[in-house]
């Protein structure tokens, strides 16, 4: 694997975490973060929900930062959590709620919506005519995962607890970065992060999408190819672990 040489473009404390696993397996890469964290001042909406938390059959939190997020709200108001089911799209995030004292529920394989869909245990925790689910998450996304669990039967309502902003960059900084290190693929972690690339990418575009670009699940790679990306690899994931299963599989680019 040691032929690639990878743009990351989570935030900055994620893609620190990622350059270090990949650094260990020989992968070079390079961050440029494409998504800042801007946490939603708490509303009366939000504190009710946290409040009255145990009306939910299941809480689903998608990512880290809701997790992270949601568990500071929870820790205002319930000293000890309600009982309910809480489920996770991927072990990271899973990580964060049960250091919190949670018992959460993930995909042992594939961390995308597809995969927490057929969770048996989600699948039993709104067999019920009155189920109401749950989903902490950031501005928008994942409207795969509540339109399925609405057509299994369930009422879904959000808790968006933070949206996901475009850093301000010189107009040519992600060109300029991939030819300054030779970068040789593209690695995004979100829907929106795709978005801010190909919005930053800007007349360099149609040179970029020849790039292999690696995502998250089959909802961006259709998002990737239908603005142009000649070469999506899906990972079925958004870990360092599916990314280097990838990588493993995916034939390493001649430099």
């Amino acid at each position: 694997m040691t032929g690639w040489r990878l743009l990351l473009t989570r935030p900055a404390e994620e893609s620190a975490a990622l350059s270090s696993v990949l650094a260990e397996q020989g992968v070079f890469s390079s961050s440029l973060p494409l998504l800042d964290i801007a946490p939603i001042l708490a509303s009366d909406t939000m504190r009710e929900v946290i409040q009255y938390l145990d009306r939910y059959c299941a809480v689903i939190v998608v990512s880290k930062p809701a997790a992270r997020i949601g568990v500071d709200l929870l820790s205002q108001y319930w000293p000890q959590p309600p009982a309910l089911k809480w489920f996770s799209v991927g072990a990271a995030t899973a990580q964060i709620l049960e250091d919190h004292g949670l018992d959460v529920s993930f995909p042992a394989e594939g961390d995308d919506s597809e995969a927490l869909l057929e969770l048996p245990l989600l699948r039993e925790a709104i067999a019920r005519s009155d189920a109401r689910v749950l989903i902490m998450r950031g501005e928008g996304g994942r409207e795969l995962l509540a339109e399925r669990l609405r057509e299994l039967g369930a009422s879904v309502e959000y808790l968006e607890l933070y949206r996901r902003e475009l850093p301000q960059y010189p107009p040519a900084a992600l060109p300029d970065r991939i030819q300054a290190e030779r970068l040789n693929g593209l690695v995004v972690s979100s829907g929106q992060g795709f978005e801010h690339l190909h919005q930053l990418a800007g007349d360099a575009w149609p040179i970029l999408a020849r790039l292999p670009l690696f995502v998250p699940s089959p909802r961006v790679a259709e998002l990737a190819r239908a603005a142009g990306a000649q070469t999506v690899v899906d990972c079925r994931g958004a870990s360092a672990a599916a990314l280097l299963t990838v990588l493993r599989e995916h034939p390493e680019p001649v430099l």
